[in-house]
């Protein structure tokens, strides 16, 4: 018996895969973005959930998250690395026809002379640098590139061209989206007139395909929307702004789950916990729960987390220690040892999302979900 396990909700994906339809039309295909273990969702178990509902391209991070992939899904659909990928890789990913980025043109040379000893293309997409500034082929690198390019058009299909925003889910940053959107479609024309025969573009994450709908171009990379929750509270806003209906359309298809493991009574005045971190002001009922931060359960949530037992919200309170976190339950009734407590998902009518603890950004999201460890069990449910 495992400290805790996560549920993936098959109901849930198929009704955020639907939304995300609906939002981007029939004519836009969707990569599932499952990079980092799936958000910690799994890649094992999200994948064929995934694929069940019409979901026949991924992208990851680096190519042991493509082989995963490939490893449970070859010939069902196409996998995309856009990121790490070593030398010693470079052979398995050009025959298993996994695609990758190009970010400099380094890489590009480095493809062109694997696929050429391999004796077959290597499946490209091109990243340009817009503005992000991080990866991406730069401006004064493009006459080089196109040159490149022709001399290696027997080893290389340019399936791609690529950018990525520099934080498309706050307003503060809309003016750069615009500058980035503009630079990547002057690129594209650009290489275009140059003869680079390019068979899609793709530009958008979550964010973007929402507050930017001139991103949504041929594919959308869609990561945390997959998963039942938006990028931020700008971008959920964003979504309702003059729509009649103020409801989220989304549902979390993680479930994390544990169980009392003590209960026990702190009289007034004691610290609870490591430390002086929380002082009780007033006799308080207290449960343990088997789950800290070795589990993914982030320190930062220490005094400002909740969870949910019996259909009732319960405060965490202390410090939440490597293998333990404290909540009160002074205000629940005949709780008992075993009572299951809901950590991220529903109980009842009530929910814990991610975004809920606290008054945190945005990346509570993307840091809590990605830090699950893999050796919590997972499990499907309808």
């Amino acid at each position: 018996m495992t400290t805790s396990e996560i549920l993936l909700s098959d109901s849930a994906l198929r009704n955020n895969l639907d939304f995300i339809r609906s939002l981007i039309g029939e004519d836009v295909r969707i990569s599932s973005v499952v990079k980092s273990n799936a958000y910690g969702h799994g890649i094992e178990e999200f994948v064929p959930l995934a694929i069940r509902y019409g979901i026949d391209h991924f992208s990851v991070f680096s190519s042991d998250e493509a082989f995963r992939i490939m490893e449970i899904a070859a010939g069902e659909c196409e996998v995309m690395i856009m990121g790490y990928l070593s030398d010693e890789d470079f052979d398995q990913i050009i025959k298993k026809e996994i695609q990758f980025y190009v970010f400099d043109l380094e890489r590009l040379k480095k493809a062109a002379a694997f696929a050429k000893r391999v004796g077959k293309k290597a499946i490209i997409h091109l990243e340009i640098e817009t503005g992000m500034n991080r990866t991406g082929i730069k401006k004064a690198d493009m006459l080089q590139l196109v040159s490149l390019l022709n001399e290696n058009r027997d080893y290389l299909h340019i399936k791609g061209l690529c950018t990525h925003y520099a934080g498309a889910e706050s307003i503060a940053n809309h003016v750069r989206i615009k500058r980035q959107l503009r630079n990547f479609n002057q690129t594209d024309k650009w290489l275009r007139s140059k003869g680079i025969d390019i068979e899609i573009r793709h530009t958008a994450c979550s964010a973007a395909s929402i507050s930017y709908p001139k991103t949504r171009m041929d594919m959308v990379r869609i990561g945390i929307l997959q998963y039942g929750f938006w990028p931020s509270k700008e971008t959920f806003i964003h979504y309702i702004h003059g729509k009649e209906s103020k409801a989220d359309p989304l549902k979390g298809v993680l479930r994390w789950q544990s169980a009392v493991m003590s209960i026990k009574t702190v009289k007034e005045g004691e610290f609870i916990s490591y430390g002086t971190a929380y002082q009780a002001q007033e006799d308080k009922r207290i449960a343990v729960v088997p789950v800290g931060y070795y589990h993914g359960y982030t320190r930062s949530l220490s005094n400002q987390g909740r969870v949910l037992i019996n259909e009732q919200r319960a405060d965490v309170i202390g410090m939440v220690n490597m293998n333990m976190l404290v909540c009160d339950v002074s205000h629940i009734e005949d709780i008992e040892l075993g009572d299951e407590v809901v950590l991220i998902g529903k109980q009842g009518e009530l929910n814990i999302s991610v975004a809920s603890f606290g008054e945190f950004n945005s990346m509570m999201n993307y840091e809590l979900l990605t830090r699950l460890p893999s050796n919590i069990s997972r499990n499907v449910i309808i």
